[in-house]
């Protein structure tokens, strides 16, 4: 006798960063950072700085599972930064991480940026996520606002003409202060 599986959906949320899930994943994510790239060259952002204003932060959840984080940060009126996008280890290959980047990228779009900027390691281990980067139509360019070439990081940009529209609900820009 076969059981069939139980189909569950994925669900993206705007985060407030206080659930204990989402604060163990974000120390998981500072904690492999620190672990795989040299001091002074991790710019993940903590919990208090993903609650900063600017900064827009969602989760990826099945039922009470946590699949994933990701945030946008404005730099400007017209772009934004990708930060913090993370998957647990044990959670991967699900589709977390690029549902969570197509909802970045339909936010972004809605808050009328021209264009989004990420960095991200040049690790072995960072290869997963340049790949999705370029999936969706990131490219490698230079360092950007107070970011330095270190041989340590990748800078990618999207031009947010250049990626696939999705469509989707009108979504508020980041908080003020």
């Amino acid at each position: 006798m076969m059981l069939g599986k139980r189909h569950m959906t994925m669900r993206i949320e705007l985060d407030d960063v206080s659930r204990p899930q989402v604060l163990a994943l974000l120390e998981e994510h500072l904690r492999n950072m620190y672990e795989i790239t040299p001091p002074g060259q991790v710019f993940a952002f903590d919990a208090n700085r993903l609650r900063a204003p600017g900064v827009g932060f969602w989760t990826a959840w099945e039922d009470d599972v946590l699949l994933g984080c990701a945030a946008l940060q404005e730099i400007s009126p017209t772009q934004g930064e990708v930060k913090s996008m993370r998957t647990p280890v044990n959670l991967r290959g699900r589709g977390a991480g690029r549902a969570l980047l197509n909802h970045i990228l339909q936010v972004a779009r809605q808050w009328g940026y021209r264009e989004l900027l990420l960095e991200t390691g040049r690790h072995p281990a960072f290869m997963p996520a340049q790949a999705l980067y370029r999936s969706v139509g990131f490219r490698e360019c230079g360092p950007f606002g107070a970011y330095q070439e270190s041989g340590f990081s990748v800078f990618m940009s999207l031009r947010l003409g250049d990626a696939p529209q999705m469509p989707g609900n009108t979504l508020e820009r980041p908080r003020d202060g």
